[in-house]
């Protein structure tokens, strides 16, 4: 057996302290992946770094990190970076450190309202964690993993990316940057997986509809149509079925799958509950 197989995998998670996020790093730690975990909650990134290693027996590591503030974004950058020959700091800085197999970009943030009326500084942090970051954690860890490819690795390698059916929607009135940078995610994404695909690393993007979560209990007690919904653990378990089989795209769950205009049936004033300064 080779020593790429012998090797635990490892995945970079933000977003990692709870909902969606917190389902991708028990999902895979289950399957024996060691973790690295990124959010901005100390406490509760630590807690489940606890709780990961406890219950499933493999490494999971907190890195305590707001993607919007340059000095945080780069330090996982780095992270992300060890394995790349041409960037030697990152390595030095994590010696011993085993490269990144797959990166799990789910953190993001909404902000609901008519734009003419959002503060500008939070149009900038949406813009800052949900293209920004994204983007710059992409392009961070895709050079490590090209340079591992050349060098014989085999093991499954890449990134999947969390955006939202909004990206699928014409028009998202009330959430107009959300929907605009969820759409982004989508573009880039494909863009990206096309790019790398002939080397043989794969990126999926993610469009899940509504979850139930911390940030949608609003809209539960509001009373959305049961359809509208899908149980966290599908969207991670469907999205990891679509990266480790080569899928560019996937949309969890049967009901978005068969009917894209499900949302439609949520009144614009319950999305906008649920999208107004949600963070993930």
């Amino acid at each position: 057996m080779s020593s790429d197989q012998q090797t635990p995998r490892t995945a970079l998670i933000t977003g990692a302290s709870t909902g969606i996020g917190a389902a991708y790093a028990r999902q895979l730690a289950s399957r024996g992946h060691s973790l690295v975990l990124v959010a901005r909650r100390e406490q509760a990134l630590s807690e489940l770094a606890t709780e990961i290693r406890e219950r499933f027996g493999v490494t999971a590591t907190p890195l305590v990190a707001d993607l919007t503030q340059a000095q945080d974004l780069a330090r996982v950058e780095r992270r992300l970076a060890v394995g790349n020959p041409d960037d030697p700091a990152a390595s030095g800085e994590y010696p011993e450190t085993a490269p990144i197999d797959l990166l799990v970009n789910n953190a993001g943030m909404g902000a609901g309202g008519a734009v003419a009326s959002q503060p500008v500084a939070e149009l900038d942090r949406l813009l800052e964690l949900n293209v920004r970051a994204l983007v710059r954690l992409t392009r961070a860890v895709l050079p490590a993993q090209l340079a591992r490819r050349s060098a014989g690795i085999t093991i499954p390698l890449g990134v999947v990316n969390v955006s939202s059916m909004a990206a699928a929607l014409p028009a998202v009135p009330g959430n107009a940057a959300y929907g605009a940078s969820k759409a982004f995610v989508r573009s880039f994404s494909e863009s990206v997986a096309a790019e790398v695909r002939p080397q043989g690393i794969t990126v999926t993007v993610v469009l899940p509809g509504y979850v139930r979560t911390e940030m949608t209990r609003e809209m539960q007690e509001q009373g959305a149509p049961e359809i509208a919904w899908v149980d966290k653990d599908r969207v991670v378990v469907d999205s990891l079925r679509a990266w480790a089989t080569g899928r560019s795209s996937v949309t969890p769950g049967a009901q978005y799958k068969l009917a894209g205009g499900v949302l439609r049936l949520v009144p614009s004033s319950v999305a906008q509950a649920v999208f107004g300064r949600r963070r993930e």
